[in-house]
């Protein structure tokens, strides 16, 4: 009984500690590899817009998908993630009231597994956390509100 029940704990133990691992992704941008994740502790899934514009958006998906629109409102598929160490840990700079992190998203002319012909490489730009506004930004210009 006490061999069952050491396994038991072993078990749930190892079921835990693999779930709590944050899944990353290993990319290569400019010939430099990075590591991306979509994990991350706030609400980043969603529409991001310029203030005050409907149009152009950059939509992301909580899956790592999402949509990119030009400034010419062309719509493109993009997949998506934040830069973060080999283990999973994000990699970012804090501020006094903001977090900046790099959001890494390559072009996909189609989701299922067509890559876009023109863009072979990640995209690398800056994502911020504003905590005091609850703000978040791509590129510092398209925003969204999150609520903790």
């Amino acid at each position: 009984m006490k061999i069952f029940t050491l396994l038991f704990i072993s078990l749930i133990f190892s079921i835990t500690n693999s779930n709590a691992q944050s899944k990353n992704t290993k990319i290569s941008s400019r010939n430099q590899d990075h590591y991306i994740t979509t994990t991350i502790d706030y609400p980043i899934a969603g529409t991001y817009q310029y203030e005050n514009i409907s149009e152009p958006i950059v939509i992301l998906n909580g899956d790592g998908t999402g949509v990119f629109q030009s400034k010419d409102l062309s719509k493109r598929g993009i997949i998506w993630g934040l830069e973060c160490s080999e283990n999973g840990t994000l990699k970012f700079k804090e501020g006094f009231d903001s977090a900046v992190y790099t959001l890494c998203y390559k072009i996909k002319d189609n989701l299922i597994n067509s890559e876009s012909s023109d863009n072979n490489d990640w995209i690398l730009v800056e994502f911020s956390i504003h905590f005091n506004t609850k703000k978040m930004y791509i590129m510092g210009e398209r925003v969204k509100d999150y609520v903790d």
